[in-house]
């Protein structure tokens, strides 16, 4: 295989949609991943393919042991590569709880999802494209974490899911450091307010904030701001850089007086 290779989890509608479209445009062979929407995911296949690229569709619940492992097993099987690892998958917080009504439940649930499961798909895959660079398979590898911009801004009626974003942050940081010398490059692309089906219920209240100026930029970001961020750093614009965070957010992130 000649042709790059990128797996993008949750990649069967929203901005994991999007960035795989957007990989496969940039020649990549694409791993669609998804946990509950095949026919959304072969979707996503079939409009790559008709767009003249390579991809297969791959379930998998990537807060599984057993998820992950088939995950990656079926990517080198096909491919027999991995040069991309795309960790978008992730879920809201259930029912939104305020903090002081948070369950133990959803609190495994999220974590589980959002955290525990790319921290070691990142593990399994940066083992993995170790092992290819040393045998000249690849010249190198990057995993890019999609976070969000409650990794830092407050909503306590999403406990679980901020600080599963936060940790997210961190585990760039630690990736980067632990894979900086092996070129593996790790960054993080933290979202701002997407329009996808996640914001969807809330519709109303940021259509709202973002005309009051919640951000400079005073629009809705779109899933393709975001796939374009990671087509970036998969073109490798940034061969001096390592443990970045991204911010696709229209300016969210600046401190305003």
């Amino acid at each position: 295989m000649s042709n790059p290779v990128a797996i993008v989890t949750g990649s069967s509608r929203g901005i994991g949609r999007a960035i795989a479209q957007q990989l496969a445009a940039d020649g990549f062979c694409v791993t669609v991943n998804y946990n509950s929407s095949p026919d959304a995911a072969n979707e996503v296949v079939a409009q790559i393919e008709a767009a003249g690229g390579a991809a297969i569709a791959v379930q998998a619940s990537v807060a599984s042991p057993e998820g992950r492992a088939q995950l990656l097993e079926q990517t080198l099987a096909k491919w027999q590569r991995l040069d991309v690892l795309v960790n978008n998958a992730g879920i809201t917080s259930p029912g939104r709880l305020d903090l002081l009504e948070a369950t133990p439940e959803n609190w495994d649930l999220v974590l589980g999802t959002n955290l525990k499961g790319p921290f070691f798909l990142s593990q399994a895959a940066a083992n993995s494209m170790l092992g290819q660079i040393e045998q000249g398979i690849i010249a190198g590898g990057k995993i890019i974490n999609l976070s969000s911009l409650s990794a830092y801004a407050s909503s306590p009626n999403r406990a679980d899911y901020c600080i599963a974003k936060a940790g997210l942050a961190m585990m760039t940081n630690l990736f980067a450091d632990r894979l900086g010398d092996e070129k593996i490059q790790v960054f993080e692309v933290c979202p701002g307010v997407i329009a996808t089906d996640m914001t969807g219920p809330v519709k109303e209240k940021y259509d709202q904030q973002i005309a009051d100026g919640l951000s400079p930029i005073k629009r809705w970001g779109q899933p393709e701001d975001v796939a374009k961020a990671v087509s970036a750093i998969c073109a490798d614009y940034f061969p001096f850089s390592t443990g970045q965070r991204i911010n696709v957010d229209g300016g969210f992130h600046l401190r305003r007086l």
